[in-house]
């Protein structure tokens, strides 16, 4: 392998560093509301880092902090606002899927969180569904 760091990863697709931001942000401060302002600003620096300094075990590392975070909203107990974690983990989810066109072990180095988003993004759309049941039966 060259010397200098490969960069092929940086072409998937731009939406991690458009979306992930803010719904990282409202993952990480828990809230059903819009999340501090400041911590949108400091997950989009962290993004941008990555991005621009970072390396592609850098990037997948990150992208692996936040299917965690996906995960433990979908198990979470107390319920809160899914969009947050189903925008976070949709865009998680295929980038991963659009790792087996690149060179390299990117994709089986994702598989188990592949695995683990598909079945938290199941049960976060089964409570979206049931939130938008609810609120049409207390509309009625």
């Amino acid at each position: 392998m060259s010397a200098r760091r490969s960069l092929v990863w940086l072409g998937l697709t731009p939406e991690p560093e458009q979306e992930l931001p803010a719904a990282v942000a409202a993952l990480r401060a828990r809230t059903d509301r819009h999340p501090p302002t400041a911590l949108v600003a400091a997950e989009r620096r962290l993004v941008e880092q990555l991005v621009l300094r970072g390396t592609q075990r850098g990037w997948l590392r990150y992208l692996g902090e936040v299917t965690d975070l996906v995960v433990e909203a979908a198990t979470a107990s107390a319920p809160t606002d899914p969009r947050p974690a189903l925008v976070a983990g949709e865009v998680v989810l295929d980038h991963h899927r659009m790792l087996i066109g690149l060179p390299g072990l990117g994709y089986d180095r994702t598989a188990a969180q592949r695995r683990d988003l598909e079945e938290a993004l199941a049960r976060l759309r089964s409570r979206s569904r049931g939130a938008l049941h609810a609120e049409d039966r207390s509309t009625v």
